[in-house]
């Protein structure tokens, strides 16, 4: 992430800068130490992952993003994984309990899986006399300013489920996550730095992009035939953001919001899916 493009508009809607990913030159080198048995699964992995930027680039340099403004070493990052899953728990057959933890540094979408994005862009209630709150927040692999080094996010997390069988027909489970996404100093100077921050914020205000992400969810499945399932699925996900203070919004057709003043706040949603699956 270029943070040298930032700008207030991009900030809100969970941006921090421009996505600078300059091609694959090594892949990801993994290792995994797996144990498969009648009772379950154990399974410890690494990877070490390549973050290659391109060029840098700067509203103000002539020579931005060519060959001739250069670009930030290669930097690597690495994630960690321990997984378990129990098979035919006393509580009926067929039963399952699945358990993750993942730790990352420079590696961040080896965590960010499908029950946590990586940006958010969230509006609420208002609230001390705001127009309304809002919560924001990006989780990159790592992020770099014109003439800089990469700096490497660190991430942290674990997410789970039971599954119970009902009879041969009907299964529920209830899942969850929880996720920290932590920059380091120099990251943060970075964006909290930026003139984009220094507007944005109002006066009072402090910056701080580090954040937490949690999710919980309950799904029922019906499967009347073989290979054809229906499913409700209810979430509900938090966003745990570390600003304070309020932000000045310039607004956008984008979002619908208008020009304001927001609070920061955590935010919060519910979602409800319905799904219908056929498998050939």
């Amino acid at each position: 992430m270029n943070v040298s493009t930032i700008s207030a508009g991009g900030i809100l809607g969970g941006s921090y800068g421009g996505n600078d990913f300059g091609g694959t030159r090594s892949p990801d080198i993994v290792g995994q130490f797996r144990v498969d048995q009648a009772w379950g699964l154990f399974q410890a992995s690494a990877v070490a992952h390549d973050n290659h930027a391109a060029y840098y680039s700067s509203p103000l340099a002539a020579i931005s993003g060519t060959e001739a403004a250069g670009h930030p070493g290669d930097k690597w990052g690495w994630a960690g994984q321990l997984a378990l899953s129990i098979k035919n728990i006393p509580t009926g057959p067929g039963d399952t309990i699945n358990i993750q933890g993942v730790y990352t540094n420079g590696a961040t979408r080896f965590n960010a899986q499908d029950l946590a994005p990586v940006a958010f862009s969230m509006f609420g209630g208002g609230a001390g006399g705001a127009y309304q709150s809002v919560g924001f927040a990006q989780a990159p692999d790592a992020v770099f300013v014109t003439g800089s080094g990469l700096q490497a996010v660190t991430t942290y997390g674990f997410n789970g489920g039971y599954t119970h069988n009902w009879d041969p027909y009907w299964n529920s489970s209830v899942y969850g996550m929880w996720a920290a996404v932590r920059y380091n100093d120099t990251s943060k100077g970075f964006i909290c730095g930026s003139a984009a921050m220094g507007t944005l914020l109002t006066a009072g205000s402090t910056c701080n992009p580090d954040f937490n992400v949690s999710s919980l969810g309950f799904v029922t499945r019906w499967t009347p035939v073989k290979n054809l399932t229906f499913s409700g699925d209810l979430n509900w996900s938090h966003l745990d953001q570390k600003y304070t203070g309020s932000a000045v919004y310039g607004g956008s057709a984008v979002t619908g919001k208008p020009a304001a003043t927001y609070a920061l706040r955590d935010q919060d949603s519910i979602t409800l899916l319905l799904r219908a699956q056929r498998n050939w």
